[in-house]
């Protein structure tokens, strides 16, 4: 079994991941033209506090429980303060604090894969060098242009090697492993020709982030746990409207390379549409295991799901046309997510509720 941290811990973790997750949908509600009291810190790097210090905060929770040695919290603690540090108005020593993050994640995953070499714990050391080389460069302000889609690089990298320990005992084609491999080296070298030549590393980004997604729908084992029940059939949803956003992202990010105004699209059809899609997904499973939070499955884990997917849609289609549609689609994205949250705790609660008359009538028979 993984050992949690304790109580205090889980605590302070989730204090400094919910500060910044609060923080980042703030600024993100203000750049969609959402009239949101919030410090300018938060609008100006909301990039940063979404993926470096908030998604990396609790991946590399996440990770740290997996390896199972206290050394590998050190990572996600410099993350989630990274956050606060950011928004205190030091956005040097933040960005220098998520720069250490990253390189103690990178240490965390060779660790990892020291004890199991395989394709998906090799997969997850690429995500965080990705990770630690969009961090230092941000920390020394060079090749702005390549810094966010390495930040990319990182969850949708992470993503997919979980994508792939799920699917290692299906029977594929002897060409899909090679295939993924070859899709995110293109990514990563499109990333970083981002920062170079802007144009020609955009399109080549965005087209592996749109192969990615056909890659994922053909081989992923949604495909069949979709026609499942309970916990299973809700995953597959959440991974499978998930791919389709991924391609919506990969077209419009090509598309935003050759000039075209879907910048939006490209950036939160990913970040919202794929990869909290992801979270939403695998929370219910991946909670329990690291924060020794028990959950109770149920119907009203497809309503923040619904909310989010038809909010985005809202949001990268309607504002295509109107800008009054960008904004309401941004506010519908950030009560998905806070919507998540509460069936999450309202979930926990059901638990135990459900919990407490066993618990009762075992006493009474002792």
């Amino acid at each position: 079994m993984r050992r949690a941290p304790g109580l205090l811990p889980r605590l302070a973790f989730a204090g400094l991941a919910v500060v910044a997750l609060v923080a980042g949908i703030a600024g993100g509600l203000v750049r969609a033209g959402v009239a949101v009291p919030v410090a300018s810190a938060a609008v100006a790097t909301h990039a940063f506090l979404m993926i470096c210090a908030f998604m990396g905060t609790v991946i590399g929770i996440e990770r740290a429980v997996a390896l199972k040695h206290p050394a590998g919290f050190a990572g996600p603690l410099a993350s989630g303060a990274a956050g606060l540090v950011m928004l205190s108005g030091a956005p040097g020593l933040a960005a220098w604090l998520a720069a250490g993050a990253s390189l103690a994640f990178v240490g965390v995953n060779l660790a990892v894969v020291r004890r199991q070499r395989a394709a998906h714990t090799l997969l997850l050391l690429a995500g965080a060098v990705a990770w630690a080389a969009g961090s230092l460069l941000h920390a020394l302000g060079l090749m702005a242009g390549a810094v966010v889609p390495l930040w990319f690089c990182f969850l949708v990298f992470t993503i997919a090697a979980e994508r792939l320990e799920m699917t290692r005992l299906m029977r594929r084609h002897a060409g899909a492993g090679p295939a993924l491999l070859a899709i995110l080296a293109v990514a990563a070298c499109g990333a970083v020709l981002s920062g170079l030549v802007a144009d020609v590393g955009g399109l080549l980004y965005g087209l592996s982030l749109a192969a990615l997604a056909s890659w994922l729908a053909v081989f992923d084992i949604a495909r069949r746990t979709v026609r499942a029940a309970g916990l299973s059939r809700y995953m597959a949803l959440c991974l499978l409207t998930g791919y389709f956003w991924l391609a919506v992202a990969g077209l419009a990010w090509a598309g935003t390379a050759l000039g075209l105004p879907w910048r939006d699209a490209a950036l939160h059809g990913l970040a919202l549409g794929f990869v909290f899609s992801m979270v939403f997904g695998h929370a219910p499973v991946i909670l329990p295991a690291v924060a020794r939070v028990k959950l109770a499955f149920g119907w009203p884990f497809y309503l923040p799901l619904a909310l989010l997917h038809a909010s985005l849609a809202v949001r990268l289609f309607g504002g295509l046309f109107d800008a009054r549609m960008t904004a309401a689609g941004a506010t519908g994205n950030a009560l998905a997510i806070a919507a998540f949250v509460l069936t999450l705790a309202g979930a926990a609660i059901a638990w135990r509720a459900q919990r407490k008359p066993t618990h009762d009538a075992l006493a009474e028979n002792r």
